[in-house]
């Protein structure tokens, strides 16, 4: 890639069918920086948790993936349509989803309000 940043923009309906959709595209965004082949992985994992919990949370509705990329990072704003949902007694899917993003991203924030994930993920090359 070289020295510009990249910036991608996938809409993508609320349907965890599309799941595998995600997954590729941000696989290979993920390429177009230096990341090795386990960064490639972790960035592929996070975007697709990202996208399971915005099925969750805004059933029936858009997800929207900003990708934002540049040599030595990918930065990704997922927007969930409307506010984030409140936890429900006993859901381990959002603190699932949570574990795996706080693991896999070196920054991970919800936003409240617009509803979003907010995630980096650095080169390791």
């Amino acid at each position: 890639m070289s020295n510009e940043n990249a910036h991608i923009r996938l809409s993508v309906a609320a349907d965890p069918h599309l799941a595998r959709l995600v997954r590729m595209t941000a696989a290979n965004v993920a390429t177009l920086c230096a990341m090795s082949v386990d960064r490639v992985e972790d960035v592929r994992m996070a975007a697709e948790e990202a996208f399971i919990f915005a099925c969750a949370a805004r059933p029936g509705g858009e997800v929207a993936f900003d990708f934002d990329v540049d040599p030595a990072r990918v930065a990704l704003a997922v927007e969930l349509d409307g506010p984030l949902p409140d936890a429900e007694p006993g859901d381990e899917s959002a603190l699932y989803a949570d574990l795996i993003l706080g693991a896999v991203c070196d920054a991970y924030e919800k936003r409240p309000e617009p509803a979003a994930l907010l995630l980096t993920l650095k080169a390791d090359l």
